[in-house]
């Protein structure tokens, strides 16, 4: 016997040891983004609570709309005579219901502005059983813009679509997606999910530069390779000269500060920023969501920028 062969086959021995243990590691990073977010995403929202375009006076008309992946989506649609413009609303990933925008609904209207308020697939009334984390949720916001284009009494009337949390990013991606979007507001929006997945798991330098292709890989085949690069930090490059008003809370415990710099840092040059002091992930100060119109910085905040750019 070669006393040779006793040298290799300890040196393949050994060779083995560190390649078993990345393999350990590639499979514990690859389990973690199912293990954290299936239960987030899997999921059709059934609200707790709702509210009324009654509560705030308002008579809307209750839309269900086809997207082109064949989902219903309901939308509530408050009307007004000539309008400047018309607002598509956008809410969160779990909460709130986007019924509780009939207040800013309310706000705009007294301005001249309509509104539709757009449940995204997989909430309240809306088709859908998976939440899409905006790689698909721009299709719901299409069929809205199709609606509207096909509606005579709305003629070329600007259209602004306004989300807020998983709803503002939703709402970089659809104007990124759908050039016939005319503005753009968004609230508390993340970056791309991988930033606020890692944001919030703390993760940073080698760790993140680890974990980050399982997210990708994870949510691509989720929601199809196709889909893999919608996301904010690069659809707000698809901006182009359109105008657009990004604002975060400077202490923002759900999606971190950090998300807000990444896209302003990839924004066109002319997008207008306001930054609130605190953590106030809904922006609006106190209990005043539900009547914005009270909070008297917010509303010049809203009613400024959409007045400078599209008032007669």
């Amino acid at each position: 016997m070669d006393p040779n062969d006793n040298t290799r086959r300890k040196r393949r021995w050994w060779i083995g040891i560190p390649t078993g243990i990345i393999l350990l590691i590639a499979v514990i990073f690859a389990a973690i983004p199912p293990l954290v977010m299936n239960d987030m995403v899997n999921m059709h929202v059934t609200f707790a609570e709702t509210w009324t375009g009654a509560e705030q006076g308002l008579a809307p008309e209750r839309l269900v709309l086809t997207t082109q992946d064949g989902l219903d989506i309901v939308a509530y649609e408050v009307y007004v005579e000539n309008p400047k413009g018309v607002v598509i609303f956008l809410s969160g990933i779990h909460n709130p219901s986007v019924t509780a925008f009939f207040g800013h609904a309310r706000m705009l209207l007294d301005e001249g502005y309509a509104s539709i308020l757009l449940e995204m697939r997989a909430h309240g009334e809306s088709e859908g059983d998976v939440i899409a984390l905006g790689f698909k949720e721009h299709k719901d916001t299409r069929a809205v813009v199709d609606y509207i284009r096909g509606n005579p009494r709305y003629a070329e009337t600007p259209i602004v679509v306004y989300g807020l949390s998983m709803g503002g990013a939703v709402a970089i991606n659809s104007i990124g997606q759908i050039p016939e979007i005319d503005a753009l507001i968004s609230m508390s929006a993340y970056s791309a999910w991988d930033d606020v997945f890692l944001d919030n798991m703390g993760a940073s330098g080698l760790l993140a530069a680890v974990q980050r292709p399982f997210i990708r890989l994870y949510t691509a085949l989720k929601y199809g390779w196709a889909n893999r690069g919608i996301n904010p930090k690069d659809e707000i490059q698809n901006l182009g000269d359109r105008p657009a008003l990004l604002i975060h809370a400077r202490d923002d415990a759900q999606v971190p500060y950090a998300n807000f710099e990444r896209l302003v840092a990839r924004a066109p040059a002319h997008v207008e920023t306001w930054v609130r002091e605190g953590d106030s992930h809904f922006i609006v100060e106190g209990d005043l969501f539900l009547t914005p119109y009270e909070d008297a910085e917010y509303a010049e905040r809203i009613l400024g920028f959409l007045d400078r750019h599209f008032a007669p």
